[in-house]
């Protein structure tokens, strides 16, 4: 029996591509429910009628919800019945988060706030929280805001009676809606020349199969308050841009290096060096636990805390760097990647 068995998820931000790849995952188990929760009432009619030509036996499990997290009654309109809570709906583009920022402290941080206030106030069993390696030494908007979505996560976590909250961070997910990859495939066959802004700098790379697995991790084994993150390889954008040159018939003399785009890092860190004085080695996961100590900070001044993990700032440099080879065979693994190499091709994730 699984921990689905008959229980309600409620995804924000569902039509998006972390949605549809759980719906893929779960839509034809013993779940009993899975709500669709976002604004948008066009990808939501297009995904009612996508998922009722392919998954006609179950599709009645999908429940959607026109709502936006920015508006407290409108997530509480959505909490009754529901028994967990995957919450992904963000505004993720860095530069557009560079030139709205208070359209990103709407979406991610009180949009993370109100979502956690109605899931508490409805005794929901779980709530995940979706973060990004931004969050860590964030330079851009985008960072910044979902690490004070963490920061809420966290904070929520000390009063929330029967919900547990975990948040996850992980790095770029390999042809999720707005990343690079699909851009460069269209570039390559339209006979442009694929553009990358600087070809040194490194990302963490996963799937989005990697990316519900993490969730589905922190679902089963975080405990409140906690922040995981997955254990992920990186490579370079040249690395990366080169590998979907040889997949799709591109010119790597065609390459064309465009300049950093406002607000990007060289490189991105999942776990900063101070995370990593607490952090808990899981195997293919490191736990961040919560600092659950209390705002009496004289006690601190006068007992200290002598204790500290050896690991250090776990980033893009440091992890294992993927070669040409390797990033290949990763990103040919993906469904997205198979329908377009066998000319099936607009497929939307």
């Amino acid at each position: 029996m699984s921990v689905f068995k008959d229980k309600t998820l409620l995804i924000t931000g569902g039509t998006g591509s972390f949605g549809n790849a759980v719906l893929r995952r779960f839509l034809d188990t013993d779940i009993k429910e899975i709500r669709i929760f976002s604004r948008d009432e066009k990808k939501q009619d297009d995904m009612r009628h996508e998922y009722q030509v392919k998954y006609p036996d179950v599709a009645h499990k999908i429940k959607f919800y026109i709502g936006d997290v920015r508006n407290l009654q409108s997530c509480r309109n959505a909490m009754p019945g529901v028994d967990y809570i995957f919450h992904a709906a963000a505004l993720k583009q860095v530069p557009s988060c560079e030139f709205f920022p208070m359209e990103a402290v709407k979406t991610n941080v009180v949009g993370t706030d109100n979502i956690l206030t109605a899931a508490i106030e409805a005794e929901v069993g779980s709530v995940i929280c979706l973060s990004t390696d931004k969050a860590a030494y964030p330079i851009n908007a985008m960072g910044i805001t979902k690490a004070i979505e963490e920061k809420v996560a966290v904070a929520k976590s000390r009063y929330s009676g029967k919900t547990k909250i975990c948040c996850t961070r992980y790095g770029n997910v390999m042809c999720s809606r707005g990343s690079v990859i699909p851009l460069w495939i269209e570039q390559i066959r339209s006979g442009n020349p694929v553009t990358l802004t600087e070809p040194s700098m490194t990302r963490f790379i996963m799937s989005l199969e990697e990316a519900v697995d993490l969730v589905l991790f922190a679902f089963e084994h975080g405990q409140n308050g906690d922040i995981l993150v997955q254990k992920a390889p990186a490579c370079t954008i040249q690395t990366q841009a080169e590998a979907v040159c040889e997949l799709f018939g591109g010119k790597k003399e065609d390459i064309k290096v465009i300049g950093i785009r406002h607000g990007e890092k060289m490189y991105e860190t999942l776990l900063t060096n101070e995370e990593c004085a607490k952090a808990e080695d899981l195997g293919n996961f490191y736990r961040v636990p919560a600092d659950n100590r209390g705002l009496n900070y004289d006690k601190f001044f006068k007992e200290g805390d002598d204790t500290r993990n050896t690991l250090t700032e776990f980033n893009s440099n440091n992890t294992r760097q993927l070669t040409v080879e390797e990033t290949k065979e990763k990103i040919a693994s993906l469904e997205y990647i198979q329908k377009e190499l066998s000319g099936e091709g607009n497929f939307v994730q």
